[in-house]
């Protein structure tokens, strides 16, 4: 048994991700959403999206706080249109 508790706590060391990336993104979004709203609102639904590189290659993992398909689906199409104007906004400047 101490023997499936060492293969154990190897696995997780060896898969052990650097989360200091996701924090400054979420840090960085919360201090934009302060900035620009204040604190008169409050935050609805939330969505991530994460590309994990390893050496499976390239995997898109997707989370949100409410997992029904249809406010999955409708948060993720929104990201694209605001991403889709905010590239636009930078070509026409």
């Amino acid at each position: 048994m101490r023997l499936e508790v060492v293969a154990v706590a190897c696995s997780l060391l060896e898969m052990a991700l650097d989360q200091s990336k996701m924090g400054q993104v979420v840090a960085a979004q919360m201090e934009a959403l302060e900035a620009d709203y204040g604190e008169d609102c409050q935050i609805g639904d939330v969505c991530t999206i994460v590309e994990v590189l390893g050496p499976h290659g390239s995997h898109i993992r997707v989370r949100t706080n409410d997992m029904r398909p249809h406010i999955a689906l409708g948060l993720v199409r929104m990201a694209e249109q605001a991403m889709i104007g905010n590239m636009q906004g930078e070509s026409d400047g």
